[in-house]
C-alpha cells in the first residue's frame, strides 16, 4: 500500500487517515515479524515515447506512505513519482531521453528518517540487530535536513553536466535536467539519491530505481519477459519502537560506534548501517506467486552498507541447486551463463550497488516453495560467517504453482557474442594505483580514506614517512608511491583523455571490504591478488616495509565477475586491479566507496575526462600515472 503526499496537504493530516485504515493492524512488539505474509510490490513501468529528445520526462520526488509490511503501521518514505522503490524506466539502446528529475517535496516537510549512534558495548547483543533507538536521543542535525536531492544514473555513459553531480542537488520546485544517449549494451542500471554528505539518509529514505536499455543481441534470446521479468531492489532496512516496545514503522539509521577510540580524535569509530529487516522493492520479507517455469530477475543490492550472500533453500534449510543461473552483472550480459549451485556452501554474494541478471528455473519445483535468504551463522546452509551481522536470514519467498507450465524456453550456452576479454599485454593504457586505508589511520578522523598515489622516481625519498607506500609486486620489484590526494576537495588528480584506456588499481589496507565504483565506464576485472598489510602503520600512515604480493594466497577471478563491471569488492590484504575505456562523454565525474556512509565521511574522489587533443595543453599534470 502506498499513499503519495499531495501538495496542500499535511503529512500529519494523512498519517492520521492512513492510521485510521490500518487500525486493526497493530505492530508486534520487539521487532518480531511474520514473514513471506505480503506480495512482493512491482513498480511502476514508464517507456519513453517522445520522438523529440527535447521534450523531457518528468520524474518528480514526492514524500509517500508505505506499508513495508502489513503488520506495521505506514512508513513515511520519499519516492520517485511517490513510488519506493521508483518506477522502472525501460529504454532502447540509442533512445536519447531527457528527464526532469523535479524535486516536489513540499518545504517544511518532515525528514523522514530517524538517525542515532549507539555505543556497541563488548558482551552484549549488537545494537545493529535489534529495533528501536536504545534510550538514545535522534540526531537533531538529520532531522533538521531539507529536502535536498540530486539522482545519479548509476552506470549510465553521459556527460559530466548530466551525472548527477553531488553538489548540484537542487532544493523544492526546482528540477535536475539530465539527458542520457543510452547508446551503450542491454544493461541494468539504477538511479539513485547522491547528494552531497547526505547520501545515506536519502537514499535510506527510498530514493532508488531501476533503469532498463534493450537491444537487439538481447531481444534474440528469447529471454522470460512481461510478468516473468521482474525487478528485484534489496535493501536493508531498521526500524524505531514506541516505549512499549511496539514497532512504530518509522525508519531508523541506527548505526554502532566502538567503544575502542581512535587514537588521534580521541572519538569512537563509527560503523556503517546495517539493519536487521530485509526489503525486497520496499516490502519486509514478501512472497511472489510463480509458475513451474522460467523468471528473469534484475536483481540490484540498494543497501548502505550490507553485503547479502544469498542462497536458494527449501522449507528444511536445505540448498536447493540447479534452479539459479547469472546471465548478467553490472555491464550487460556475460558472456556464457553461470551456474549458482549452493550444494558447496558457496552463497550468490552481492555488495551494495552490484547488479545481477539472474534466471531462475521453477520447473520442477511445482506445489512447493524455496526461498531466497542470506547466509548468517547457524541460520542458514554454509560456512558460518558472523562477520553478516544477520539477524533474521529471511529475504523472500517463491511460491510454485501447481500444474504443467508451456515453457519452450532452454537456457543459451552463449549469452554475447559482442562481448571481448581486454587483451592487457596488446592495449595501451595508463595506470592508477589507489590505496584505501583503515579508519584508525592518522589523519583520517576515524574514517577509512582513499589515498591517490603517484610513483616516484629518480627522486630520493625518506622511509618510513608519512604518505609514502611501497609495495612490492609480483616481479619482485620494489616501487615507492607518494600520496597526492586523499580528501574529496584536494587537488584534481585524475585527468583522462576520452576513449583512452586505464587499469585501476584498488589496494584495501585494511577492513571492511569497500565496494569501489567508477561513474562513466565500462570495467573488466583483470585480477585479484593478494597482498600483506602488517607493514603498513596506521600510527605513521605509511608503510615501514613494502607491503608485498603474496604468491602463496591465489585469488582466482569468480566467472561472474568476467563481464562488465563497475562495482569492484574490494576485501582487506588484496590489491583488485579493473581495465576500462573512458569513452563516450566528457566532463567532471566521481568514483567513491558505494558504503554510503565512507561516501558520505569523505570515500569518494573526483576525475575528469577530455577530449586526448585538449590533454596536450594540460597543465595541473593529471595524466596518466606510473606503471605498477
Amino acid at each position: 500500500m502506498t499513499q503519495t503526499v499531495e501538495e496542500g496537504e499535511t503529512v500529519e493530516n494523512l498519517a492520521q487517515k492512513i492510521v485510521e485504515a490500518v487500525s486493526g493492524s497493530a505492530a508486534t512488539r520487539d521487532g518480531e515479524l511474520v514473514p513471506y505474509v505480503d506480495p512482493l510490490t512491482v513498480p511502476p513501468v514508464i517507456r519513453p515515447d517522445q520522438p523529440d529528445v527535447r521534450q523531457e520526462i518528468e520524474i518528480a520526488l514526492r514524500p509517500t506512505w508505505v506499508r513495508m509490511h502489513s503488520q506495521l503501521p505506514p512508513t513515511l518514505m520519499w519516492g520517485y513519482e511517490g513510488s519506493v522503490p521508483g518506477p522502472t524506466i525501460e529504454v532502447r539502446r540509442g533512445q536519447r531521453i531527457r528527464i526532469a528529475w523535479t524535486n516536489r517535496i513540499p518545504p517544511g516537510s518532515e525528514y523522514p528518517v530517524t538517525a542515532v549512534e549507539v555505543e556497541r558495548v563488548a558482551g552484549r547483543p549488537d545494537p545493529h540487530n535489534r529495533p528501536g533507538r536504545e534510550g538514545v536521543e535522534p540526531g537533531k542535525d538529520v532531522a533538521a535536513l531539507p529536502a535536498w536531492s540530486v539522482t545519479h544514473l548509476h552506470g549510465a555513459q553521459t556527460g559530466g553536466g548530466n551525472d548527477g553531480w553531488a553538489d548540484n542537488a537542487v532544493g523544492y520546485g526546482d528540477a535536475q535536467l539530465s539527458e542520457y544517449p543510452n547508446d551503450h549494451q542491454a544493461v541494468h542500471w539504477w538511479y539513485h539519491d547522491h547528494a552531497m554528505n547526505i547520501t545515506r539518509w536519502n537514499v535510506y529514505a527510498g530514493l532508488v530505481g531501476t533503469y532498463l536499455v534493450r537491444d537487439d543481441e538481447e531481444d534474440a534470446l528469447g529471454l522470460p519477459s512481461g510478468a516473468r521479468e521482474l525487478p528485484l531492489v534489496l535493501a536493508d532496512r531498521n526500524l524505531d519502537t514506541e516505549e512499549d516496545g511496539r514497532l512504530n514503522g518509522r525508519l531508523l539509521h541506527k548505526t554502532t560506534v566502538l567503544t575502542r577510540e581512535h587514537p588521534e580524535t580521541g572519538k569512537p569509530v563509527t560503523l556503517p548501517f546495517l539493519g536487521p529487516y530485509t526489503t525486497v522493492n520496499g516490502t519486509i520479507w514478501p512472497y511472489l506467486d510463480v509458475e513451474d517455469g522460467w523468471y528473469r530477475f534484475r536483481l540490484v543490492n540498494a543497501s548502505n552498507a550490507r553485503v547479502y550472500d544469498l542462497v536458494l533453500v527449501d522449507g528444511e534449510d536445505n540448498p536447493v541447486p540447479g534452479v539459479v543461473h547469472q546471465i548478467g552483472s553490472d555491464g550487460g550480459l556475460l558472456p556464457r551463463p553461470v551456474a549458482v549451485d549452493f550444494e558447496g556452501g558457496e552463497p550468490l554474494t552481492i555488495a551494495p550497488a552490484e547488479r545481477f541478471d539472474l534466471l531462475l528455473d521453477f520447473r520442477g519445483l511445482a506445489g512447493r516453495k524455496v526461498r531466497l535468504v542470506n547466509k548468517a551463522a547457524g541460520q542458514a546452509p554454509g560456512v558460518p560467517d558472523a562477520t553478516r551481522n544477520v539477524p533474521y536470514p529471511q529475504v523472500m519467498e517463491f511460491r510454485v504453482a501447481e500444474g504443467a507450465c508451456a515453457d519452450t524456453f532452454e537456457l543459451p550456452r552463449v549469452l554475447s557474442g559482442s562481448f571481448r576479454r581486454f587483451d592487457h599485454d596488446h592495449i595501451d593504457h595508463g595506470h592508477r594505483l589507489i590505496v584505501l586505508t583503515p579508519p584508525t589511520t592518522v589523519g583520517g578522523g576515524g574514517h577509512p580514506e582513499i589515498w591517490e598515489m603517484t610513483e616516484v622516481k629518480d627522486v630520493d625519498v625518506q622511509v618510513p614517512t608519512t604518505g609514502i607506500i611501497q609495495v612490492k609486486g609480483p616481479d619482485g620489484k620494489v616501487r615507492t608511491y607518494r600520496r597526492t590526494a586523499r580528501t574529496f576537495n584536494d587537488g584534481l588528480g585524475f585527468t583522462i583523455g576520452e576513449g583512452t584506456y586505464e587499469q585501476w588499481s584498488f589496494l584495501n589496507l585494511g577492513a571492511p571490504l569497500h565496494p569501489m565504483h567508477i561513474h562513466l565506464a565500462d570495467f573488466q576485472v583483470v585480477g585479484r591478488d593478494a597482498y600483506s598489510v602488517a607493514e603498513f602503520d596506521p600510527a605513521l600512515g605509511g608503510t615501514r616495509a613494502p607491503v608485498a604480493y603474496d604468491p602463496g594466497r591465489p585469488i582466482p577471478v569468480p566467472a561472474n565477475e568476467q563481464g562488465w563491471k563497475d562495482v569492484f569488492r574490494v576485501a582487506q590484504g588484496e590489491m583488485v586491479r579493473v581495465m576500462g575505456r573512458f569513452d563516450g562523454a566528457y566532463g567532471r565525474f566521481m568514483y567513491h566507496c558505494h558504503l554510503l556512509e565512507h561516501e558520505d565521511m569523505g570515500m569518494m574522489r573526483p576525475f575528469v575526462v577530455m577530449p586526448r587533443e585538449a590533454l596536450k595543453f594540460d597543465h595541473g599534470g593529471g595524466g596518466h600515472g606510473g606503471h605498477h
